[in-house]
Formats: structure tokens, C-alpha cells, sequence
């Protein structure tokens, strides 16, 4: 992935927003309408306060695209649902620092790289960027949480601009942004020196989807 940092940024729309019922319908459109990859939020009522889905979901999702999965584990003990989360065919695996120790992390790393999945590191919009500094070493790329995990359609929240420019001077490889991201937001983002840009709400709700895409490169 780290190859389109200087060239154009890659989408995920994020399916927290996606229509359950049509599950599959909403993938085919965005999949057509030119996203990257595909951003499953995975949440356990734990770490964050609501409870999303889990391997099962992820397993059929992986049956109706071809799109990479990033798979965002807002969850506490990640290591414990690794295997699961690979076998249901993710291609990348998100854990965040708030609950892994740098020991976890470095052990998670040598299992997913073995497995070919790609790992990454998240931080919440609280949390310093000196926490995740000792873990960059072991990661592929840094998903940058702009709103409070939790819930969709939050508002983006502008102080983490500056937290990923200072990232982006340390880290080569990807940085990922999630959270009240839309046109304007984006932009800020990409400026900063994100190059892979989760939206929800703004691509699932929007009337013309392929340009709400469009409008985040």
C-alpha cells in the first residue's frame, strides 16, 4: 500500500454506515463506484460503548468482493481474535495502542506478517502520539482516529490535524484517518499527510456515490 503515499489516496468506505438488510448490494455499488478497500469496524460493547458484528459478517463479506478488507478491531484483547478475523479472509488487521501493550503488539505483528495480512496500529483522538512511537517499528500502517470510536457520523475533530502532520514526519508508510470525513475534511486530511481516507456516512448517504468517492482523492 505504502507505493500510493505520493500518488492519489486510497478510499475505504467504512460499511458501519452500509444498509444491513443490503449488505451486499451496498458493497457491489461502492465496488463499483471505484473504492480501494472496504472498512469493517468490528466493536464489543468493551473498549467502545456498541456492538457491531464479528467474524461470522466478515466471512460473507469476503464471499461478495474482491476488495481488500481492512478490518478495524475496536476491541479489548485483539490478540485473542486474530485467527478468527484471518481465517474470515481480512487483509488487513487494526488493533489500538489503548489496549495493547508494545509486547502484544510486537507478537501480533510477527503472527500476521507470517500470515500475510497486513497490521496496523490505531490511536484515539485523546491519545498521544508519543504512545504508538515505540510500536511504528512493528506496524505497516497507522489508522488515525478523527472522532471518539463508538458510533458513525460523528463530527471530525480538527486537532488531530496537527497530530498527523507530526506523524507523517516520523512515519513513511500509511497513515489511515477515520471519522467525520467528507469533501472538506478530507482534504485537511490529505494535506496533513494522510493517504487512506475511511468515510461512512458521507459515501453510503450520498446520492451520487462514485463522486463522493471521487471528491475524497
Amino acid at each position: 500500500m505504502n507505493k500510493n503515499t505520493k500518488n492519489r489516496p486510497l478510499v475505504a468506505p467504512s460499511l458501519l454506515s452500509a444498509d444491513f438488510s443490503a449488505l451486499a448490494k451496498d458493497i457491489k455499488k461502492v465496488e463499483r463506484a471505484g473504492a480501494d478497500m472496504l472498512h469493517v469496524d468490528i466493536m464489543d460493547g468493551h473498549f467502545v460503548p456498541n456492538i457491531t458484528i464479528g467474524p461470522v459478517v466478515v466471512k460473507y463479506v469476503r464471499k461478495v468482493t474482491k476488495l481488500p478488507l481492512d478490518v478495524h478491531l475496536m476491541i479489548m484483547n485483539p490478540g485473542k481474535y486474530l485467527d478468527p478475523f484471518v481465517a474470515a479472509g481480512s487483509d488487513m488487521l487494526t488493533v489500538h495502542i489503548e489496549v495493547s501493550s508494545l509486547k502484544e503488539i510486537k507478537a501480533m505483528s510477527s503472527k500476521l506478517r507470517s500470515k500475510g495480512v497486513k497490521f496496523g496500529v490505531s490511536l484515539n483522538p485523546a491519545t498521544p502520539l508519543s504512545k504508538i512511537k515505540p510500536a511504528l517499528k512493528f506496524v505497516d500502517f497507522v489508522l488515525v482516529m478523527s472522532v471518539n470510536p463508538g458510533f458513525g457520523g460523528q463530527a471530525f475533530i480538527p486537532s488531530v490535524l496537527s497530530k498527523i502532520r507530526e506523524l507523517r514526519k516520523i512515519f513513511k508508510k500509511d497513515i489511515a484517518v477515520d471519522g467525520g470525513i467528507n469533501s472538506e475534511t478530507g482534504k485537511l486530511v490529505r494535506e496533513a499527510g494522510a493517504n487512506i481516507l475511511a468515510a461512512g456516512s458521507y459515501i453510503f448517504g450520498a446520492k451520487n456515490v462514485k463522486k463522493a468517492i471521487e471528491s475524497l482523492r
